[in-house]
């Protein structure tokens, strides 16, 4: 109780401060021993003034002006565009059933007109180029198998192509 009450007389007291307000405090002590703070002092007790240290304060930073945007001159270079297979994560295993799973990959920066995404396993294509990044695949038969994506032009020639990731397709077989 007693650490309760010193607690909110010290958030009083820093409330009072933070504000800018300057009010005398008062301790005073009753006959069980607690201790209370205030602004006023209570009648019929011995209380005492409380001298507070004056609030540390810290004189903000000046702002920096901004000189006026210049134009650029030079376009900045165009980065190379970059092809990531999204999902599965590499070494990822399918589990059990037709060898159905779905490919996700991922260009920085998206696609222009006529470019489109070419799906490979294992290095050979996987249906037609698109302009999606993603593929439904069933019917993969089980073993390891090495995905990647190829970025295409407009003219179908390759511009950059994704690291490869590997899967293992789990399939029944009847032995």
């Amino acid at each position: 109780m007693r650490a309760l009450t010193l607690a909110i007389a010290l958030a009083a007291s820093v409330a009072l401060f933070a504000t800018g307000a300057q009010a005398q405090i008062y301790k005073s002590v009753d006959e069980q021993g607690r201790v209370t703070y205030s602004d006023t002092p209570p009648p019929d007790s011995d209380s005492e003034a409380v001298d507070l240290q004056p609030t540390n304060t810290t004189p903000s930073t000046p702002v920096p002006t901004r000189s006026p945007a210049q134009p650029e001159t030079e376009q900045p270079a165009a980065s190379a565009p970059k092809v990531a297979i999204t999902a599965p994560g590499n070494e990822s295993t399918i589990p059990m059933g037709g060898g159905i799973f779905d490919v996700a990959a991922s260009v920085t920066p998206t696609l222009s007109a006529g470019q489109t995404l070419q799906l490979h396993i294992d290095g050979e294509p996987w249906g037609e180029p698109q302009a999606s990044g993603s593929w439904h695949l069933e019917n993969i038969f089980r073993g390891a198998h090495d995905l990647s994506v190829t970025l295409l032009n407009a003219a179908g020639e390759a511009v950059t192509q994704s690291e490869s990731v590997r899967v293992y397709v789990l399939r029944p077989s009847i032995q």
